[in-house]
């Protein structure tokens, strides 16, 4: 990838007034490792610090909006903001395609690298802040992830099973449901438990994982499903 290719940048839909700031953002620290940049400071790290701020503002601001409790508005915002999700709005602005990368990271498959390409995101993010503003930036963000925002919420799997377990039990029934380890099975360090939800003393739910924490996760979910199915008939 040459300098020049850079200079169209990842598809945004955002045209940048300060094309500085669009190299910047594009370029890997392993690109002034080879010494073909002016400074270390011309890579795009502090811009990706930068950026990672913006986009958790941008976030909580709209959730904020939804009415949800902090503790709901931390999991979504960590939904979106985790490495993979990065990587694939990265992937889906193919901004891959525009990184200036040293020519080991360009053999080793850098373009396509999760840790590199969630970086350059949020540098991407980062500049268009110091560009456009806080407006342009959210824009730009929630042009890329609104609608996988809506998906998120209106999937409800940002919930945590026991607690919404907890609440709709006190709520139907005025307890709490309670949790117990049915079976522990495999060798010390390739263990697997099942654990049951009981409500009322009624088995309600069943899970079975790695960690006691996951089973009992499982079977919070299995419990929600089943009443939320007596519930409708």
């Amino acid at each position: 990838m040459s300098p020049e290719a850079a200079e169209t940048g990842p598809d945004l839909h955002y045209s940048f007034k300060d094309k500085n700031l669009l190299r910047q953002a594009l370029t890997h620290r392993s690109y002034i490792g080879e010494g073909r940049g002016a400074q270390a400071a011309n890579h795009n790290e502090r811009l990706e610090f930068l950026g990672d701020a913006v986009l958790n503002l941008v976030f909580s601001e709209y959730l904020y909006q939804t009415g949800f409790n902090e503790a709901e508005m931390s999991r979504i915002r960590s939904l979106m903001v985790r490495g993979s999700e990065l990587a694939k709005a990265a992937g889906g602005i193919s901004l891959g395609r525009a990184l200036l990368l040293g020519k080991g990271e360009q053999t080793s498959g850098g373009r396509a690298k999760q840790s590199i390409l969630a970086g350059a995101f949020e540098a991407v993010i980062g500049a268009v802040y110091l560009d456009g503003g806080y407006s342009a930036a959210r824009k730009t963000i929630m042009g890329i992830f609104g609608e996988k925002l809506e998906t998120v919420i209106e999937s409800g799997h940002f919930r945590d099973p026991k607690t919404e377990l907890q609440e709709l039990c006190q709520k139907l029934f005025g307890g709490l449901p309670v949790y117990r380890l049915l079976k522990e099975e495999g060798r010390e360090h390739e263990k697997f438990f099942t654990s049951g939800v009981f409500i009322s003393k009624k088995l309600y739910g069943r899970g079975k994982g790695r960690t006691k924490k996951e089973a009992e996760t499982i079977a919070a979910r299995e419990a929600l499903e089943r009443l939320k199915s007596e519930d409708k008939t």
